[in-house]
């Protein structure tokens, strides 16, 4: 009766927050393929056009840091955590790093290797927001790799904690990471909504390796 009354009490996180990570698919998907439709209806460089809208000063520096949240380096503390706190997740957080990585640049690299960035492929220089001082990438555009990262450890620590606030305020700092690439003319839309459809299709890849080897044990 302790035992039962135990689990529970404390279930696995894994187990125990499938609602709150389904609603974190769920909204990735959406915010991913919206972009992904509207980069159709209305057009790829228009959207960007539209979306890289100079925000003046306050937005060049929000946005200029906010970037660093989908950058590789973050793996580094995140990874740091897990270990430390959920190590019997680890074939879930390597898993994901290696998959979300290989889907970039397969993307990158074989699917549509060399495709031009917004720089490159916008005739009209004037008419893309740039930011003082970040250099601007002319090809590789597809998918966004810093915006699969971010929502790849959004959907892990959601997937791995129990805090409420980390549902809303996680999604809202992938998103700002993804959008930075549309505001530092990295990226398109488009390859934002890649980008994010790539993390859940990692994340949910990854889940289900973790399962197996929890199964076979």
């Amino acid at each position: 009766m302790v035992s039962s009354h135990h689990k529970k009490c404390h279930p696995e996180p894994v187990e125990g927050l499938k609602n709150k990570f389904s609603i974190g698919i769920f909204l990735t998907l959406i915010l991913g393929i919206a972009l992904i439709l509207l980069s159709i209806v209305v057009g790829k460089n228009e959207l960007f056009l539209i979306l890289n809208g100079n925000l003046g000063s306050i937005g060049d520096f929000i946005f200029t840091y906010a970037t660093y949240i989908g950058d590789g380096i973050i793996w580094v503390p995140v990874g740091i955590w897990v270990l430390m706190y959920h190590r019997q997740k680890w074939v879930l957080l390597f898993s994901l790093i290696i998959i979300s990585t290989a889907f970039v640049n397969m993307g990158k690299y074989v699917l549509l290797p060399e495709e031009p960035r917004p720089y490159a492929a916008i005739e009209n220089k004037t008419a893309i927001h740039t930011v003082s001082g970040v250099d601007i990438h002319t090809i590789y555009s597809f998918p966004s790799g810093h915006t699969t990262t971010a929502f790849s450890v959004y959907l892990l620590l959601l997937l791995l904690t129990d805090s409420s606030v980390l549902l809303v305020v996680g999604l809202l700092l992938a998103a700002m990471a993804g959008y930075s690439r549309i505001y530092l003319a990295q990226h398109f839309p488009l390859d934002v909504g890649a980008g994010m459809i790539t993390a859940v299709i990692a994340v949910l890849i990854s889940k289900y390796l973790q399962e197996k080897i929890r199964n076979k044990k």
